[in-house]
């Protein structure tokens, strides 16, 4: 089967609508699922789960895997947990990634970390890891267990690099590649890739979909190391900044250091380093990313792998999910929080 280039639709404004639209009615059936699998006898447990996970996330990774059930005609019901499953990885890492960045905010709220302290987020954390597996078991299928816990594996590999790249001025764009790839674009991968194989597709569609989720995670990420640089803290909900003042060696801050003069380059040092933090530095951090056109160009390396991602899914015939799946790649890109 051959597969036509999807060019990116120019006009109006991309938003996830299409995708939402597509979803609602499997997202009620995961919504369910997620309520029913993170209570415990233990009251801690669902307050601090339910904290985070009723905190208004886009949900984007389980409705990857319903929409790519939806694109290759799956009539069943078993994406329904699978794509909770999926949610309960990503929850877990995220109460693990604000126990380990000692993040103040998540989602516009205080982070869990900060309420609960970090001893409940982390078991809280592993208590998700541990329902998800046992969604994973419950549905069956050896292959799908592999893909997500390979997904998880991948998941804290990449998460342990970032750690080692931290505060590491010399990190390249290759390297910082390989970590958005595996922190999260992995994930993004396995959640579109699982709705073709319970649908027992091909393996050029399975392909195709986790194509589609590799591409789509990374252009995801890169945006959300561009708004930690131009957005505040109401619109994207964390503060600006963090990535800056942990020293994350992120792709607006590589292409800054490596375009700059012997003065900048002693300055990302200095703040790569941890010794130039203040609100006057981020904000002439933020001039020096400007100056070099860094954000632009980050951006303009999302659309790179968002039309990946579009082009992946053209083997399949056009239809109404196929498009939302389209504009949900666009939208991940021109989004601002």
């Amino acid at each position: 089967m051959s597969a036509e280039v999807v060019q990116l639709p120019r006009g109006k404004r991309p938003t996830l609508d299409p995708m939402l639209s597509l979803t609602a009615p499997g997202m009620n059936s995961v919504n369910t699922v997620i309520l029913e699998r993170m209570q415990s006898e233990i009251p801690l447990i669902p307050r601090l789960a339910g904290h985070l996970i009723s905190g208004g996330g886009k949900r984007l990774r389980p409705m990857l895997t319903l929409a790519g059930a939806e694109l290759v005609g799956y009539q069943g019901d078993r994406h329904h947990k699978l794509a909770a499953a999926v949610e309960f990885i990503h929850t877990a890492t995220l109460l693990h990634d604000d126990v380990v960045d000692g993040s103040e905010l998540r989602r516009g709220k205080a982070a869990a970390n900060i309420i609960f302290g970090n001893p409940a987020t982390v078991l809280v954390g592993d208590f998700l890891f541990s329902r998800a597996f046992e969604l994973m078991t419950e549905d069956g299928s050896l292959k799908v267990l592999k893909i997500l816990s390979h997904a998880s594996a991948v998941i804290a590999e990449g998460e342990v690099s970032q750690l080692t790249a931290q505060r590491q001025i010399k990190t390249s764009e290759e390297q910082y590649l390989h970590i958005i790839g595996a922190k999260t674009a992995a994930l993004f991968a396995a959640a579109s890739q699982i709705s073709a194989v319970v649908a027992e597709c091909s393996e050029e569609q399975e392909r195709a979909l986790e194509d589609y989720g590799r591409n789509l995670g990374v252009a995801f990420q890169l945006v959300d190391d561009a708004i930690d640089y131009e957005s505040d803290a109401a619109e994207m909900g964390k503060d600006q900044g963090d990535d800056f003042r942990e020293g994350k060696m992120t792709l607006p801050v590589i292409l800054a250091f490596a375009r700059g003069d012997e003065e900048e380059r002693k300055f990302w040092k200095a703040a790569v380093g941890g010794h130039r933090t203040s609100d006057e530095d981020l904000a002439h951090a933020i001039e020096l990313i400007e100056r070099h056109n860094a954000l632009d160009d980050t951006r303009e390396r999302a659309k790179h792998f968002a039309q990946r991602a579009i082009d992946a899914i053209s083997i399949f015939p056009d239809s109404k999910a196929r498009a939302a799946m389209a504009e949900a790649a666009q939208f991940a890109v021109a989004r601002g929080y």
